[in-house]
């Protein structure tokens, strides 16, 4: 195979039309945040919550083996409150909003909650990684409508932030296609379904804090994704 072939074929296609169809359908939300009533947006909103956890509920539910969940959970939240996670990431995104100039006051907010929701699911790890092994990325595609149509909800009611969401999906969703491409003999079925599984749990905070929940905090949960893989690794040995 030609080095040329090889430079195209680990190209992210689908990370790529997802990060279009996100900033498509945010400029959409953009467009329509001035022309939709703030108490009819506050309503979409409580439903975006309410379906985050039904969400959320479905993937936790994807792998049984509920001690790595709980381990992994329990673990990394306590690394994320320890090391102030949350407020690090919010003091990255308010430097970069202030670099912009940006006028949001839901800035923060909205670049964070979007990334959770568009990258921490089974459609996210398991597309990606199809692609990386070569097959076609019909999940992806399947993925990116969605997130576009989310998108234009999201950014009706948080705002610019939205669209900003794609650099971290873009870094994230497509260095997991590129990795996989190098590194495919490494991301066995199991493991794919305990990343679910700890990602579900962590959407489902992401619900609760939509709806007003202030006491579950998501960012901080989220050194739960590389626990799950070292408690998987050691399960191995036993």
């Amino acid at each position: 195979m030609s080095s040329d072939l090889i430079w195209i074929k680990m190209i992210p296609f689908g990370t790529l039309f997802n990060v279009l169809t996100v900033l498509l359908g945010g400029s959409i939300g953009l467009f329509l945040k001035k022309r939709i009533n703030p108490e009819l947006n506050k309503k979409v909103f409580f439903v975006i919550g309410l379906f985050t956890i039904v969400l959320g509920l479905n993937m936790s539910l994807k792998n049984t083996d509920f001690i790595v969940l709980l381990l992994s959970i329990v673990c990394g939240t306590l690394l994320g409150e320890w090391i102030h996670l949350s407020a690090q990431i919010t003091t990255f995104v308010n430097k970069l909003k202030n670099k912009l100039h940006i006028q949001s006051d839901n800035f923060s907010k909205a670049i964070i909650t979007a990334f959770l929701l568009f990258c921490v699911g089974s459609m996210t790890i398991v597309g990606a990684i199809d692609e990386g092994l070569g097959k076609s990325p019909t999940i992806l595609y399947t993925k990116s409508i969605m997130d576009g149509i989310s998108a234009i909800i999201l950014a009706s009611t948080l705002g610019v932030g939205v669209l900003f969401s794609v650099f971290p999906m873009l870094a994230f969703q497509g260095g997991i296609t590129i990795m996989v491409f190098y590194y495919k003999d490494f991301f066995p079925l199991l493991l794919v379904d305990y990343f679910t599984s700890v990602g579900g749990v962590i959407i489902l905070a992401i619900g609760f804090q939509i709806l007003g929940y202030k006491h579950i905090n998501p960012i901080n949960m989220l050194p739960s994704l590389i626990f799950v893989v070292f408690i998987y690794l050691v399960k191995l040995q036993f």
